[in-house]
């Protein structure tokens, strides 16, 4: 098992378990439709990939729970957006 999983941090960073869960099952989907992985890791085990893509801030859900990774919102991207908060 990936030690990564068994630590809190990574389901913190998430926000969840169940948020964990999801991010994990979409990304998986996503690379065994062909998707590229999102770092250089030395494995073709892809739950390991996740994992790394997920502690890089590659990889998070967006508010509708919709799998987002940081190419999706350009070069400039550093992770997943901050939340606004003076547009409630």
């Amino acid at each position: 098992m990936i030690d990564a999983l068994k630590e809190e941090g990574i389901v913190n960073k998430v926000g969840g378990r169940f948020k964990l869960s999801t991010l994990i099952q979409k990304r998986l989907v996503a690379l065994n439709a062909g998707a590229r992985p999102l770092v250089d890791v030395n494995t073709d085990e892809k739950l390991e990939i996740i994992v790394q893509e997920i502690l890089q801030d590659k990889i998070f859900l967006d508010m509708s729970n919709e799998l987002k990774t940081v190419a999706d919102f350009g070069p400039m991207s550093a992770g997943p957006p901050e939340f606004d908060f003076a547009s409630l």
